[in-house]
């Protein structure tokens, strides 16, 4: 799922990078997402959007495992 541009945040030209820091589960889904920095204006719809995400399991010795992880939304009114 990628974010959703927030509407005012596009009309005041609002673009740059949300750093969230997430939980993986053993089972792959995102827990205990928070947001590290970026623009208040974009931090929502970055964390709607990782909320959705699901990750291939890590494993560690051949078993599941939980992984703390950095994920970067990059939000750019150029479509890049």
């Amino acid at each position: 799922t990628q974010p959703i541009y927030p509407p005012i945040a596009r009309a005041a030209h609002q673009q740059g990078q949300v750093v969230l820091h997430a939980l993986i589960s053993k089972t792959g889904s995102i827990e205990d997402l928070k947001v590290v920095s970026g623009p208040a204006m974009l931090q929502g719809a970055a964390l709607d959007a990782v909320r959705t995400w699901r990750y291939q399991p890590y494993v560690l010795n051949g078993a599941p495992t939980e992984v703390d992880t950095t994920i970067v939304v990059n939000f750019s009114l150029n479509g890049g």
